[in-house]
């Protein structure tokens, strides 16, 4: 896939910052809230924008988000039950995510054979990138008395399939959304990229 012009590079950025707004800080109540588009917005982002200053401002995005989340509601960031010292492991579990998009971009044939195997790629990164984020909390997030590998397991199997589906469903969403972008945006009479 090809370099996106700047400016569709800064729309692109914003409307991700504004999904992973509008999904981790659940400030619009319950009856909007929608899963964490988070993990999507990583690897959308390492795909589509690619940069490592890029990961470095959603990264920043994310904790500025967790902290005033947390604060605004009269909590102390540091006491909160989710932030531990595995709070640090989500600067791999994204990493996985950006660099398994920005590694997969320069290889992605245009159509859907392209978004075909960037949802494979997702998936596999979004999978590794739940794992390091819920093992991590398990093992190190000292929320557990006497943690053990079955009670591990049982864990991941309750929760991974719901954060890696979820993730896959925004995913899914913005490849169809790509699509049609790119189909209205094709000049008139021009044939449209096909893959054999």
């Amino acid at each position: 896939m090809k370099n996106l012009p700047g400016p569709i590079q800064l729309s692109l950025s914003c409307l991700l910052l504004m999904a992973m707004i509008a999904t981790r800080f659940h400030h619009f109540g319950d009856l909007l809230h929608l899963p964490d588009a988070s993990m999507a917005a990583f690897f959308l982002g390492g795909l589509y924008l690619r940069r490592h200053l890029g990961y470095a401002v959603f990264l920043l995005a994310a904790v500025a988000i967790d902290y005033f989340a947390i604060t605004g509601r009269g909590l102390n960031f540091f006491d909160h039950y989710c932030v531990t010292p595995s709070y640090a492991f989500l600067l791999l579990a994204y990493a996985v995510l950006w660099y398994a998009g920005r590694w997969y971009a320069p290889r992605m044939p245009a159509g859907w054979r392209g978004f075909g195997r960037a949802l494979g790629v997702a998936f596999a990164a979004a999978s590794v990138s739940f794992l390091i984020s819920n093992g991590a909390f398990y093992w190190f997030g000292g929320r557990y008395a006497e943690p053990n590998f079955a009670e591990y397991l049982s864990r991941v199997w309750r929760w991974g399939p719901l954060f890696v589906r979820t993730t896959m469903s925004y995913i899914a969403v913005a490849f169809v959304a790509h699509a049609a972008i790119a189909r209205i945006a094709r000049p008139p009479g021009s044939q449209p990229t096909t893959n054999r």
